[in-house]
């Protein structure tokens, strides 16, 4: 593998504007030219067959039938022998934490796959380690040999009252952080109700970022489209990933919203909300393709944007507009058509060498107008990137905890209890607010794993308290005594324990402790798998096929438990999750987010 110089980024369109000139009229050579593709123009959704693409210092200077003007001699001459040309694909909205991995290691997975540019909010470090957070992924980002841009976490922490995270953040740091040069806007506005309200700390956040050109980001997670949805409207946010359903799109492109479409590794919200395009036929241009949230497994065996746009493409999207949606419409979007999301002159050169378009099969991938990857992987080495001892050790438990620690007190006498249960829904976000009978011995409410409850706490990390919260969970299907923990929480980021033995569930959560954070699985007093993840408790610091490996032993170790669910580490890490409905656990307890309010757990 080649080396490859950090902060590679090409000079500003018009600090180069005169030698794009020169060379796209012939009065100077190129650095490389690609011959005899086939242009797919996402402007004008023609597929334009023996076209040559000129690039001089990462930049396209000159597209067209012939670029033999623009050879000199030291020009690389790239034969695509009539394949695809595509632009580099973009995620208009990721958490990197997701992946447990660093933007690095992040970056180095997706390159392969035709990613090239990605918008990432590292919200939930920020909720751990605060501005402070933020800024170490912010730098990472920047020495990228693709374009990752940063957008500002907007909600830390996500419900103000409903929880109570390791960092806060407010309209000063916003502010702030707008002048940094690698942030593209802020990131998606989570607390709903409070732009609605009107809230000082919502407007005052959206008002920095309108203040400095930058987009808004948004995440309307309730299926309730009445005047609450249209004051979050009026109150500036641009996008949303959270629908679910076809209205749900068409609502959002009817109020001037981008509309985005999510494939994750857990989120399946494509093939529904595409129905707004291929059965209602609304203008493709104002929906955008993205992952939201992409396991390391999933990035590893199956691809990233690329997997997403064969998605779409499999529902019924002609593949120009599905690649479109990953391209041009995410770059108009952030306000960088002329830089990135196209192939046209003056843009990076970020192309793809595709030589099936319905199935993105993807031979060659050129970022800045260097090979970084080709069928066999990445072609470049993307050195290390590593993160302080404060970003490290960030699981404070205060105490050893045991078994007691996760009873559930009945009432007095009772027999039996009525119980709020959450209700999991596979391959979605979303949640069911459950009522479910359950049965009382010695004094303790006792879960039933003939019907699927079995129990969740949330463990309190950030301040050493020692509080444990208790609740009840459907949908895992675990048959077994067993536990896993995870200090991945979305968004406060505690730790949460799901289990069907309170023996194992201490040890689970003790075992984090110990380790600095991360998830583990354990069945009758025994250990079977772990992703240790010490930079905040959120993101390993190995490589991305080492945490993937480690997290297929994680999946299969739950399947041993009796656990179903297609990717259900994603499910369990979303269930302190306090803006998206219909009910999750906090460190204050059981939330009803239809409502935005605390409800007891024994009904």
């Amino acid at each position: 593998m080649a080396d490859i110089i950090r902060n590679s980024r090409p000079k500003p369109w018009m600090e180069m504007a005169a030698t794009l000139v020169d060379v796209a009229t012939g009065r100077k050579p190129a650095d490389t030219i690609i011959r005899n593709g086939k242009w797919v123009n996402v402007y004008s959704g023609e597929i334009i067959p023996a076209t040559d693409v000129a690039i001089v210092d990462g930049r396209i200077a000159y597209v067209g039938e012939n670029a033999d003007h623009c050879v000199g001699n030291d020009t690389e001459l790239i034969n695509a022998e009539g394949r695809y040309l595509v632009p580099g694909l973009c995620d208009a909205h990721m958490h990197v934490e997701s992946g447990m991995v660093t933007v690095t290691e992040f970056t180095r997975a997706v390159i392969p796959h035709g990613t090239t540019s990605m918008f990432i909010d590292p919200h939930e470090i920020a909720n751990v380690l605060g501005l402070d957070g933020v800024r170490l992924m912010h730098d990472e980002a920047a020495a990228m040999p693709i374009n990752v841009h940063v957008q500002m976490p907007s909600c830390v922490p996500s419900a103000p009252g409903l929880e109570i995270g390791g960092a806060e953040l407010g309209p000063g740091e916003i502010a702030e952080a707008m002048t940094w040069p690698n942030i593209i806007g802020l990131g998606e506005v989570m607390d709903f109700p409070g732009v609605a309200a009107n809230t000082p700390r919502m407007t005052g956040e959206i008002a920095a970022t309108m203040a400095t050109g930058k987009t808004v980001g948004g995440h309307f997670a309730s299926p309730d489209l009445g005047p609450e949805f249209h004051g979050y409207v009026a109150g500036g946010p641009e996008d949303d990933h959270e629908g679910t359903r076809t209205i749900d799109a068409v609502s959002r492109v009817r109020q001037g919203m981008r509309s985005m479409l999510r494939l994750g590794s857990a989120w399946y919200d494509v093939a529904e909300q595409v129905k707004a395009i291929t059965e209602q036929g609304l203008d493709s241009r104002n929906f955008i393709l993205c992952t939201d949230d992409s396991h390391s497994g999933t990035l590893v065996r199956d691809g990233h944007m690329n997997r997403v746009v064969r998605h779409a493409i499999q529902q019924g999207l002609k593949p120009i507009t599905a690649i479109q949606m990953a391209t041009l419409n995410t770059a108009q979007h952030f306000r960088l058509e002329r830089e990135v999301g196209s192939i046209a002159p003056g843009r990076i050169a970020d192309i793809l060498i595709i030589s099936d378009l319905p199935t993105m099969a993807i031979d060659q991938v050129y970022g800045r107008g260097q090979l970084i990857a080709d069928k066999t992987g990445l072609t470049i080495d993307i050195p290390a990137w590593s993160y302080p001892e404060s970003a490290k050790n960030t699981v404070k438990l205060g105490k050893k905890l045991v078994a007691d620690d996760f009873n559930i007190e009945a009432p007095a006498g009772a027999e039996n209890v009525r119980a709020n249960v959450i209700g999991v829904v596979e391959n979605q976000a979303p949640t069911r607010a459950l009522i479910e009978e359950l049965a009382v011995n010695e004094g303790l409410v006792q879960i039933d794993q003939d019907r699927d409850i079995c129990q969740i706490a949330l463990v309190e990390r950030h301040r050493a308290t020692g509080d444990v919260v208790n609740g009840l969970v459907s949908g895992f299907g675990y048959n077994k005594p067993c536990a896993m923990a995870s200090s991945v929480a979305h968004d406060a980021h505690h730790m949460i324990v799901v289990g069907t033995s309170k023996e194992n569930m201490a040890l689970a959560a003790n075992r984090l402790g110990e380790i600095g954070g991360g998830v583990v699985i354990f069945s009758q007093g025994k250990e079977l798998a772990m992703v240790e993840m010490p930079i905040a408790g959120l993101m390993s610091d190995e490589r991305a096929e080492i945490v993937a490996a480690k997290a297929d032993r994680l999946v299969a170790a739950m399947a041993e438990c009796g656990c179903t669910l297609n990717n259900a580490y994603m499910q369990h890490s979303l269930l302190a999750l306090v803006v998206i409905p219909e009910i999750r656990i906090s460190d204050q307890g059981i939330i009803d987010v239809r409502t935005f309010k605390k409800v007891d757990l024994l009904v």
